[in-house]
């Protein structure tokens, strides 16, 4: 039964389905339990379990009154429903442009639940994403340096943080840098009243380790609003709870028959997985251009494709393609069907194949995970705990369960295909194919 929630600590909003689902399992490794829903309407499955929820939405590259207007009605949502705690995730690599959406977005959050001030924390060191000095680095690169300079859709050519976050917001932006962190909470807090004393309203936070997110957490565990990464999160509940030893996370349900990649990335890491898995598995490759005239039909090709080999292991369907390739799609489609059509497929994919009886699906990008779970219909996932930057797993909450791994297209170990699909494919115990 359905019930509304007095014990809520911690309501999450995520701007990608990848990143929803990486920061609810990071939150079941930590003893919580933290469902991850595709809209706030999908709060009402919540149940007097759940101690913690993430809402993901499609919001990353929404015009900013519309991420703004949904962002919003999420938190509204999660406070209705007793969330103590609001915590606004983004990438990584703070993925945005001059006309994007993370500073209205926060702003919002802010206004809403009556924040003076707060926090913006993408450092994931785990995978060597850290600010210093308020500049965003990938390994020992500047952001700007790194091939995330030649994103097709939020290309960062500003490591400058303060900077970036400044263009998105007419509120005073600050930092927080590492000298004053390493020096401890009453140096940070006295830092951040002067900041306060002057006008700033958004901080942004260096953390080049592990040992700066933990001071940072302590710094942060009873704001209102914190905005970020799960790399931050992650040392959240172990806080809220001090000496109370978490529960261990529920098994999630088994899910059987036959396996599909679908990858709408176009990073380098999404590419490279693709072509180890291609060694030992067919991967069929849809070219938006030539998918343009009669996507149903593609679709259908794309369906029967994958039939006849999914009785002897994975398969994979991509849109993914190399930088001068979207750049021909945008010049023979125009950028916005260029930038639509890749989800539209995979999306449309996804459904044909559930039909087909397929049940496992794993998803390589943000935008493609949006696309596909909306596609399916799913309203809640359960997850499972945290183990593996990219490699995330859940279950939809519904009778016939779907399998879903969801990664972002940066991440994820180069074998992670095959790795995470295993063999569970043996069977067609769906029925599927027949």
């Amino acid at each position: 039964m359905n019930v509304h929630l007095g014990g809520l600590r911690y309501g999450g909003i995520a701007d990608d389905l990848t990143g929803g689902l990486e920061l609810a399992s990071v939150m079941v490794a930590q003893g919580e339990n933290c469902p991850l829903v595709t809209a706030p309407q999908a709060l009402e499955t919540l149940t007097e379990h759940d101690t913690a929820v993430v809402v993901a939405m499609r919001t990353r590259l929404a015009p900013a009154a519309r991420a703004v207007e949904r962002v919003d009605a999420a938190a509204a949502a999660l406070l209705a429903r007793g969330a103590s705690r609001l915590f606004f995730k983004y990438c990584a690599t703070f993925d945005s442009t001059p006309a994007g959406n993370i500073g209205p977005c926060a702003d919002a959050l802010m206004r809403r639940v009556g924040a003076a001030i707060t926090g913006f924390c993408p450092s994931f060191p785990e995978v060597a994403r850290t600010v210093y000095q308020g500049h965003l680095f990938v390994a020992d690169q500047l952001v700007s340096e790194s091939p995330k300079r030649l994103d097709p859709a939020t290309p960062m050519t500003d490591p400058d943080l303060v900077r970036v976050l400044q263009a998105q917001t007419p509120h005073q932006v600050g930092l927080l840098s590492h000298d004053v962190i390493i020096r401890g909470g009453d140096a940070c807090r006295a830092h951040l009243d002067r900041l306060a004393a002057g006008g700033v309203t958004c901080v942004i936070f260096d953390a080049v380790d592990e040992t700066d997110l933990v001071a940072l957490a302590e710094l942060t565990v009873d704001w209102p609003l914190m905005t970020g990464g799960s790399s931050i999160a992650v040392y959240y509940p172990r806080l809220w709870r001090r000496s109370t030893a978490a529960a261990p996370p529920a098994a999630l349900p088994e899910v059987y028959g036959p396996a599909v990649v679908l990858a709408g990335s176009c990073a380098d890491r999404t590419r490279e997985q693709l072509s180890h898995f291609e060694v030992q598995r067919p991967v069929l490759r849809l070219d938006p251009v030539d998918c343009a005239e009669d996507p149903a039909a593609a679709v259908a090709m794309a369906v029967e494709w994958a039939a006849a080999r999914w009785e002897a292991g994975p398969v994979a369907v991509a849109t993914s393609a190399t930088p001068e390739a979207v750049e021909r799609a945008k010049a023979r489609l125009g950028t916005e069907l260029a930038g639509q059509l890749p989800e539209q497929l995979l999306g449309a994919l996804a459904a044909a194949l559930r039909d087909r009886g397929v049940r496992r699906f794993l998803v390589a990008g943000g935008e493609t995970s949006g696309a596909v779970v909306e596609a399916l219909g799913i309203r809640r996932l359960d997850v499972e705990p945290y183990e593996l930057a990219g490699v995330h797993r859940a279950v939809s909450a519904e009778a016939d369960p779907v399998s879903m791994h969801l990664k972002s297209g940066k991440l994820g170990p180069v074998d992670m295909f095959l790795s995470v699909l295993g063999d569970r494919h043996a069977g067609l115990r769906h029925g599927a194919g027949r």
